[in-house]
């Protein structure tokens, strides 16, 4: 274990590690934050989880000049929910630092607040690529002060085909930069893209030692098209706890079409089951996110694109209700669960037509499937298979000074909630949602609807 005290860190960033928690680097920082810190280009190829993103963290805020109103760093991420990870990862790094400002630019999101909020220039701009090349096309956003340019997950932007954004962007920015490329995998487009945008990188790769790598069991299922809905609701019901509570489960379907199809389904069977995809509003996709973490959703249904960046520690069950077009893609999907030390469990469903996909899954493993009998139960009259949580939006957020704390409060003040009724809270820009045990959600909203917050009175409604 080596310190983060050993490097040469200004102390408010060691303040914010401190707060933290974080004394002892993980080998993925280790290796590659010396160099960065060194100012020089650096490749990283490890995989998620590992402290990547604190590493470059640390790089990034360690070069800002604060007196100086320039865009300085540029990170680019291949979706919304990664871009906006990475900003909070990054402003909690920075809260030891004054009058850092940081913006996360995507698209989906409507363009005018974003030029309102590039009246000033930011010191850090973490974004989709798209978004960023039109606001560097449309001039409100100036890449000549960019000391560093991260790419994150840079693998998966290759995939999306972001290559021709990514380029252009660069041919934007400041000449003389810093590039940081971190990847889960290094495939031979990696190489061609370092080759063109770095200069002389210094290449680390960590893999998780053999007794850290992912505890995960997986389980393959031959079944027919017609039969996959039956399949899926059974091996879901066979998840539950022995007390009944329903566990979660990470569904990836390969195309939007099906995600929202299966969603429907697990609904009308009693499932608290949400949606994920590319195709849903910014709002609605957050809100989901957030449903999913704070437990008030006990199954997501995604395409792979939608949930990159979801970031679930316990998260007992992942099903591959496709198999994956590819074997890379496969292994990103089962690394879902199985972390932080905890057991996971990963199901696939194969009809006759997906065997040569799974073929190469299998080839990449160097391991044949565990292929499992799936006999399916007669069909049974409808049971539910509830969230344990409800979740209630305040339309009040961080504009209007509401903290978590605020909330916690109105709930076990006024409202006569016990603490541990309460679940996570998630306060954004302009709404704040909290869980809340469904025993005691219905009664939560009425003391809250005719009850104050902080002194006032906001709308508050429930999300189902």
């Amino acid at each position: 274990m080596t310190a983060f005290s050993t490097l040469a860190l200004p102390l408010p960033l060691l303040a914010s590690l401190e707060a933290l928690g974080y004394t002892d680097m993980t080998p993925v920082q280790a290796q590659s934050l010396p160099p960065m810190l060194a100012g020089r280009d650096v490749v990283v190829r490890a995989q998620t989880g590992s402290g990547k993103t604190a590493a470059f963290g640390l790089s990034l805020l360690r070069s800002i000049d604060v007196d100086l109103i320039r865009l300085q760093a540029l990170v680019l991420c291949p979706t919304r929910e990664l871009a906006d990870q990475v900003g909070k990862a990054i402003r909690k790094l920075a809260a030891n630092i004054p009058n850092v400002k940081l913006l996360t630019l995507c698209g989906g999101m409507p363009l005018g607040p974003q030029l309102a909020s590039l009246t000033h220039d930011p010191h850090i701009v973490v974004g989709t690529p798209g978004r960023v090349q039109e606001h560097l096309k449309k001039g409100s956003l100036h890449g000549g002060g960019i000391k560093v340019l991260v790419l994150d997950e840079a693998d998966r932007m290759l995939d999306m085909g972001f290559t021709e954004a990514i380029d252009d962007i660069i041919g934007r920015i400041a000449r003389h930069h810093q590039t940081l490329l971190f990847s889960a995998t290094y495939p031979d487009g990696m190489r061609a893209i370092s080759a063109r945008v770095q200069r002389d990188p210094v290449e680390v790769a960590v893999d998780a030692p053999a007794d850290r790598q992912p505890a995960i069991e997986q389980r393959f299922h031959e079944v027919e098209p017609a039969h996959k809905p039956d399949a899926l609701a059974q091996l879901l019901a066979a998840a539950h706890d022995t007390d009944g509570a329903t566990q979660q489960a990470l569904v990836f379907c390969n195309m939007r079409r099906e995600v929202d199809a299966v969603a429907q389904e697990l609904d009308r069977r009693g499932y608290s089951a949400l949606a994920l995809h590319g195709d849903m509003e910014q709002r609605d996709r957050d809100e989901v996110l957030v449903r999913f973490k704070n437990h008030s959703c006990s199954v997501l249904v995604a395409t792979d694109v939608a949930a990159r960046g979801l970031d679930i520690v316990a998260l007992p069950l992942v099903v591959c209700y496709d198999v994956a077009h590819d074997p890379e893609t496969h292994t990103h999907r089962i690394g879902r669960t199985g972390r932080a030390g905890l057991r996971g469990l990963a199901l696939t469903l194969c009809t006759p037509r997906e065997r040569p996909r799974l073929e190469a899954v299998a080839a990449l493993a160097g391991q044949p499937p565990p292929w499992r009998t799936l006999k399916l139960a007669p069909a049974r009259g409808k049971t539910l298979h509830l969230a344990p949580m409800k979740t209630l939006v305040i339309d009040a957020g961080r504009r209007d000074k509401l903290r978590p704390g605020d909330i916690l409060g109105a709930l076990t003040g006024d409202a006569g909630l016990r603490a541990e009724d309460v679940g996570k809270i998630d306060v954004f820009a302009a709404r704040a949602y909290v869980a809340i045990v469904r025993a005691h959600a219905g009664k939560a909203l009425d003391r809250l609807r005719v009850g104050k917050v902080k002194g006032r009175n906001f709308r508050v409604r429930l999300l189902d």
